[in-house]
């Protein structure tokens, strides 16, 4: 039986001097030696493993450039991304750019959604958190609505 890979939990971590930041044990084993950083919508910004990276890329590539939403996803996921290296202790350094699309500080954490991560400055994370868990039942409504449109 093959085992289903899933990036889940949520790690808190601290931003060094350099911009550097250790990535959680558990999603280095996950996501593996090949790693992508890029832009992430609402302030935060995206790892995903190489694998996951050229499913995205396909995606573009298979887009037409004459359709404006597609370009813009572009510009974003795909003109901030870097392929980040991680030392033994899986410290990866955070590109300017990327530190100040998602306003990090000193604290961020590390959120595991299935196939991909999400890395947040903790207050912003915090906020975030709160207006989640106040329209919780809005979220399981429109998750519901969504599943069963898939299913019938």
């Amino acid at each position: 039986m093959v085992k289903l890979r899933m990036i889940i939990g949520e790690y808190r971590s601290t931003i060094g001097n350099k911009k550097r930041v250790s990535l959680p044990k558990k999603f280095r084993d996950e996501l593996g030696e090949e790693i992508i950083l890029t832009r992430g919508y609402e302030d935060s910004l995206i790892l995903v493993n190489k694998q996951m990276w050229e499913k995205v890329a396909k995606e573009v590539i298979n887009g037409s450039f004459i359709n404006k939403n597609i370009r813009d996803t572009s510009r974003f996921l795909v003109g901030g991304a870097v392929e980040i290296e991680t030392d033994k202790l899986g410290r990866f350094v955070i590109p300017q750019s990327l530190f100040e699309h998602a306003q990090l500080n000193r604290d961020v954490v590390f959120i595991g959604l299935i196939n991909w991560i999400e890395v947040w400055d903790r207050d912003k994370w915090e906020e975030k958190l709160k207006y989640l868990q106040q329209r919780g039942e809005d979220i399981a409504n429109e998750i519901s609505k969504m599943s069963s449109k898939v299913d019938g």
